[in-house]
């Protein structure tokens, strides 16, 4: 790349060199004080919407704040170039076939304010002289207003040429249209997609945490279509780490056979929305699932297959973090940090009606030994489960979901 301005001198180069070797060890927290600003930023609800392409987003936050920090250790206050690699490659096609199209100049508008604020910080904290200082600064801004600059160009270039070779952007802009709630007749979405819309539909998003194993993702799509005899079926490539189903039928689909797929594929997790009727249920269903979705991620939940209809109270309750962490607190005290067998048993004796023998049965437990344990947490649990069992089993069921929650 042509280089825009004089090389700085050695002493300078050095200072920067340091600086960034010290921000380099600080990555992880300043991708996080970015990534979310700038998302926002970025001013596209169909990107914020969709927990599979947030975190595509954070990736390309700490890979562009890598590309800088590394470049101008290896070669301080020159000009960087942008690494646009394979994973932002197929981030970009799979905004592109979506139709989704953020404002890149306004995220990178407000991720060079936090990042700036940071540089001035560290700049201030080990340049020994107001002259070495006033050097530093000059050439790291020429530095990283280019970086912003050629990284915006190079986004766009990547977008013109995935707009170029999409051949499905017509049926998943479509998909996205109905999913996003715009008017639309079922006889123009059906004749479009080839897929039955007068029916009940199930929404299902079928995601993996490692971009490596996208493969798995579409055996798993490919297992449930071959076991949808009867069905309909449609799937959608949402991004590169995440695929949308709908499954329809006559009477509500029955998702059980869909749990054992899951269940044996190491690598892919799913969620469901609940079931509903033609346009309205095929929409709901699908915005059911990512807010499931969105729920685990948020979390930093393991857990591998999640229905909305089970979740859904712990979706509003958990979108505050720390609100969650002090309700789960307050409401089972010690009980939060003891043995997972007690919550399980009590929480259990809760969903069954207070039936223990019931309980047993779901715990594969004799009946005597489930008393002891739910006998045991209500002992532990700040509010007895005698007196408010709705907060006790949602804070169970916080905890069943997101282990660390209480962690500080």
């Amino acid at each position: 790349m042509e280089e825009l301005w004089p090389r700085p001198d050695p002493e300078v180069a050095e200072a920067i060199r340091s600086l960034c070797q010290q921000l380099l060890t600080e990555t992880d927290a300043l991708t996080e004080a970015i990534a979310g600003p700038t998302l926002t930023a970025q001013n596209e609800p169909a990107l914020l919407s969709d927990a599979s392409l947030v975190e595509e987003d954070l990736h390309l936050n700490r890979s562009e704040l890598v590309q800088w920090l590394t470049s101008n250790v290896q070669r301080p206050g020159r000009r960087v170039e942008p690494y646009v690699g394979p994973r932002t490659t197929a981030y970009i096609q799979d905004l592109v076939s979506r139709g989704i199209a953020p404002d890149f100049v306004g995220g990178w508008r407000v991720a060079l304010g936090i990042g700036w604020r940071r540089w001035l910080e560290e700049c201030v904290a080990h340049c020994p002289s107001r002259d070495q200082l006033v050097e530093v600064l000059d050439v790291s801004a020429k530095s990283l207003v280019q970086y912003a600059i050629d990284s915006v160009s190079a986004m766009r270039e990547a977008s013109l040429a995935a707009a170029m070779g999409n051949a499905d952007a017509d049926a998943i802009a479509l998909i996205q249209l109905i999913a996003s709630g715009a008017p639309m007749t079922e006889d123009l979405a059906e004749g479009r997609l080839r897929y039955r819309m007068s029916r009940e539909h199930v929404g299902l998003v079928l995601w993996t945490d490692d971009p490596q194993q996208a493969g798995a993702l579409d055996e798993v799509v490919a297992t449930v279509r071959s076991a949808a005899v009867g069905r309909s079926a449609l799937v959608a490539r949402a991004s590169a780490t995440s695929r949308w189903l709908w499954l329809s039928d006559s009477a509500t689909p029955d998702l059980r056979h869909f749990r054992k797929i899951v269940a044996k594929a190491e690598d892919v997790r799913a969620a469901v929305g609940r079931s509903g009727h033609g346009l309205d249920g095929f929409r709901s269903s699908h915005q059911d699932a990512l807010a499931a979705q969105a729920m685990i991620i948020r979390l930093g939940s393991a857990r591998r297959f999640t229905a909305y209809a089970d979740v859904e109270l712990i979706d509003g309750l958990t979108k505050d973090r720390a609100g969650a962490q002090r309700f789960v607190t307050k409401t089972l005290g010690p009980l939060a940090e003891a043995d997972a067998v007690l919550r399980q048993a009590l929480l259990t004796y809760v969903q069954c009606g207070f039936n223990t023998t019931r309980a047993a049965a779901d715990l594969y437990a004799h009946r005597n030994t489930v008393e002891r344990r739910v006998s045991r947490a209500n002992e532990l649990s700040l509010v007895k489960v005698e007196d408010n069992p709705t907060h006790v089993a949602a804070a169970l069921l916080v905890l069943d979901i997101a282990p660390d929650i209480t962690a500080p």
